[in-house]
Order: structure tokens, then sequence, then C-alpha cells
């Protein structure tokens, strides 16, 4: 894993915040991209969830959360913490909330996962040319994204709608809170669905949608465009971080990536920790969008690419306490010693809807197949391979945009806990799986954009007073294990794959028509 101590750190140093969906993390860095041993904070917190499908957050107690952990990093590090040269962010795409004139909240944090606009994104496909605004956006008109959200605030809520000045994510309103004043990033504009990715500027007829003009959207800003200066009270509060760059947020499925190393054609990322993704990311111009997949920025130049499951670990978390199964080291163990697709059961797992490919959040999950010799531990094991099938409906539609030999690198928690689950999934895609041994990717990500920006991988070549940037090719990174696929397993889950399918077609695409 890639660690150092603090003996053998390299400077600059580079303090993350990694603001997930379910916890926080507050790290250090050295100017080479490794963690620093011993210096993280994590904090755990919960979503707070409706009966109606809201999945929400009060943006003031995680502005809380955040400060605390900061407090608790800064004690600990000591003299160290002036060392710190930059402080980066990444926090989950697609959180939505607003501000009235004084700057006050006038909605929860709204989450990705807040299905509440389902209705209203389908009222949209009717309205407009979904594939249109699909090339030019790379998002769908789904509840995951800003204009069905927005949509629904103005249908449901039209007091709170008019009353809202600002619309902005988590990342502008922390740093609102700390500086006074906001950009957000071309990395959160692009998971809005209201910024077009090729022009890197919002959307015109996707504000006009979603009934928003572009100045109640912050300025757009990018990795060089930091800020610096904190309010009075905050600069009292954290003198060391007063004054040094504080770089804006980026996505956390880029910034998971960039951590992993796979920012180029040759690397796969795939990640499962509450949910999951499957994404590639490489530096471009210009980008055409294939239909099913999404397509966001990690900064200017680097696009990312790739579907997202709503379903990942919490279908695990779910099955066990559900089922009431052993503890996961037992459960895991049980579920090696079973045979591929051996329980007869299908299964589609969208415990909270679908997004890629078929991005239907009315979709629910189904189990077939059940009877009197079902054991819970095999409808888990049919969880995790159900969840795997679609991981290789993804891999099937970004294969024609990938290299042949492209590697495919494992990371988040739940799947790298889950031995068994890593070899499911070579498996499934017929391709060696590495895991990464880089611990936490995402903070690492963002710690790495923010010391490409500070020069700290400064290329050979570049003389004295050169102003171009680092290159993050000179950055290392570690893997662990690769998972070998095994063509009798692969020609199992292939059948199994098209039962799901069969099944979707019943069940998902019966209820679109």
């Amino acid at each position: 894993m890639g660690t150092v101590s603090k003996e053998q750190a390299q400077k600059p140093l580079v303090m993350t915040m990694d603001v997930g969906s379910s916890s926080l993390r507050v790290s250090l860095y050295d100017g080479s991209g490794h963690s620093i041993e011993g210096f993280e904070i994590k904090s755990a917190y919960q979503l707070d969830t409706t009966p109606d499908g809201g999945v929400e957050k009060d943006p003031d107690e995680l502005v809380e959360i955040v400060g605390q952990a900061i407090d608790k990093l800064l004690n600990l590090a000591g003299p160290l913490a002036k060392e710190i040269a930059g402080v980066a962010i990444d926090t989950f795409w697609h959180s939505l909330m607003g501000l009235n004139k004084q700057g006050q909240p006038t909605t929860p944090l709204l989450t990705w996962a807040d299905t509440r606009s389902a209705a209203t994104a389908q009222q949209l496909t009717r309205e407009v040319d979904e594939t249109a605004i699909h090339s030019r956006t790379g998002c769908k008109l789904h509840p995951t994204y800003f204009p069905s959200k927005l949509r629904w605030l103005a249908q449901s809520q039209p007091v709170v709608f008019r009353r809202t000045q600002t619309w902005l994510s988590f990342g502008e309103y922390l740093y609102l809170r700390y500086f006074g004043q906001a950009q957000c990033s071309l990395s959160m504009a692009s998971g809005t669905g209201l910024f077009d990715q090729n022009t890197r500027q919002w959307d015109a007829e996707m504000l006009k949608v979603s009934r928003v003009k572009a100045d109640q959207l912050l300025p757009l800003g990018d990795f060089n465009t930091p800020l610096k200066g904190l309010l009075p009270e905050f600069a009292r509060r954290w003198p060391t971080l007063a004054d040094i760059p504080w770089f804006l947020a980026v996505g956390d499925g880029a910034a998971g990536n960039l951590g992993s190393g796979c920012f180029s054609h040759n690397r796969i990322a795939v990640m499962v920790g509450t949910s999951g993704a499957m994404r590639v990311c490489w530096p471009a111009q210009s980008v055409k969008i294939p239909w099913g997949l999404w397509c966001y920025h990690a900064d200017y130049n680097r696009f990312v690419m790739g579907g997202a499951l709503s379903e990942g670990g919490n279908f695990f978390a779910w099955t066990r306490k559900t089922f009431q199964l052993p503890s996961i080291a037992e459960s895991e163990h049980e579920l090696s010693m079973m045979e591929p697709d051996g329980h007869n059961l299908t299964v589609l797992p969208f415990l909270t809807g679908e997004r890629s490919p078929g991005w239907n959040a009315s979709a629910r999950a189904a189990i077939t197949g059940l009877s009197l010799d079902t054991k819970p531990i095999e409808i888990l094991r049919a969880g995790l391979e159900s969840i795997a099938y679609r991981f290789g409906l993804l891999y099937e539609i970004m294969a024609a945009n990938l290299q042949p030999t492209a590697q495919i690198i494992a990371s988040g928690g739940a799947l790298l806990a889950s031995p068994t689950w890593m070899q499911i999934l070579a498996d499934v895609l017929d391709r060696p799986v590495i895991a990464s041994d880089e611990g936490e990717t995402t903070s690492r990500g963002a710690a790495l954009l923010a010391l490409e920006q500070l020069g700290a991988f400064t290329r050979p070549d570049h003389q004295d007073g050169d102003k171009a940037r680092g290159n993050l090719d000179q950055a290392q990174f570690s893997f662990g294990q690769t998972y070998q696929p095994d063509s009798a397993r692969h020609n199992r889950y292939k059948d199994a794959m098209e039962r799901q399918k069969v099944l979707y077609s019943m069940l998902v695409k019966t209820q679109m028509a």
C-alpha cells in the first residue's frame, strides 16, 4: 500500500477532504502522492431517508462534521501542519441544494440516490430530445441529475423554489462558508446534467428546461483557480491553512480513477463501495458519448466516461442484515465454497432503482427461482453475481472505446474485502482483474490533482523557472493480487447473464413501456 512515514514524507504536503455518501476522511499526503501513515481522521454518518424516496443530508451538519475532522487532523499533525501547501477536496457527484439571498439553505442537500423526481424525469423525456441532450451533457434525464430535481422542486415546493437564489452542490457550499465566495469546478458542473461536456459551459436548453438561469449557478472554475484567504473566523481556527490554495472540488468518481492510476485508455477502473462504477479517464479536447454511458470531467483536459450502479456494498449489507447472515469473514468463506451460478436464482439487484445502462429509476429488485431449499447465503451469492453481470453489460458498451489490452483495476472497500467477489468479476468479464493496493483511491486522486498544480510531478526535462505543471505519469501506483478468469466459469456466467437479461426485459422494460 502506498503510504509513507512522517519521517519519509516529501514536500509539498497536501491535506485532503474526501466527502463520501457514508463517511468523511481528512488525510495528509506527501509530495510523492502517498498518504502519510497515521494522519487520517475518519467520521461516519448516515444520510436521511424519507418514505417517498428522499435521500438527503442537512448541509450545515455536514459542514460541522468536516470542520471537526479538520480540527482533529491539524491537532494530530502538530508542527507538521505548517508544511501543508494546499488543500484538496473530492465530494460525491450530483448533490443539489439551494440558498436564499442571505446565503442560508432553502433545501436539504439532495443526493444522487434521491428518487423523488423519477416521475418528473419521465415527464421531461416527453418534452425534449433526450438523445441530443445526452450527446451534449453526457447525462440522461434521470433523478440522479439536476434537471429533474429542479423541475420537481419547482412543482412540489414552489415557494421554496422561488425563494432560492443560488443552486449548488456541497463542495461549493463548504467553500462559501469558509471563504465567503466559491466557484463551481468543471468536474462538479459536469455531473449536473446542465453542462455541455465539449464546450465546457452551462447548457442553455437544459437551464431553460430546469427553470433556472445561469446567474443562479456559481461561476465556473478549474483546478488552476483555487481559493485563498479564509474568512477571519476560520483563519483564526486554522492559521496554517489561511493563505494557502484550496483547490476546487473534484467528483469522487474522477478522483477514484486518478488515485488508482486509471487516467488513460490503457486502464479501466472498477469500483465497488456503497454503490458501483466502471470508468475510463483520459485527456482529450472533445469526446463523442455513447448511448447508455455517462460522461463527466476530472478537470478541463480529462474526461471520465463510464457507467454507475446504484448497488454495490449496500446490497451485500442489506442481504446480510435482512437474512441475519454470519460475520463477514464467515459469509466470505461460505461464498467461496459455492459453485458459480449453482443456486438456480436470477436476481435484479435494483434496491434503489437502476442507473447505467438502462437508467430506470423506478426499477426495483427481484429474485426468481426461490424454493424451500434456498439458503440465505445463496441469495447473497446470487446478488453478488448479479451485480457483476451489470458490470459485464457496461464493459460490452465501453469495449469499443478501450484498448483491447486495457487492464482492469479494482478498488473500493466492498469489492477488495471479498476475494470471492473479485474472482466472480474476473470470470464474468473474462478478463484479469487487478486489485488496487492504494487504500483510499478517491482522496489520493484529489491529492494528486492538487500536487500536479503545485508542480510536484514536474518532468525531469523541465528547466528552472518553467511554468508548466507536473505530469501525473510521474506518480507511482501500487497493485495487489491479479485474479485470472476461468473460461468454464465464464461460460456458466454467460448463460446466467442471459437469464438476467430476460428477467430485466419482462419486469423492467415492460414497466417502462
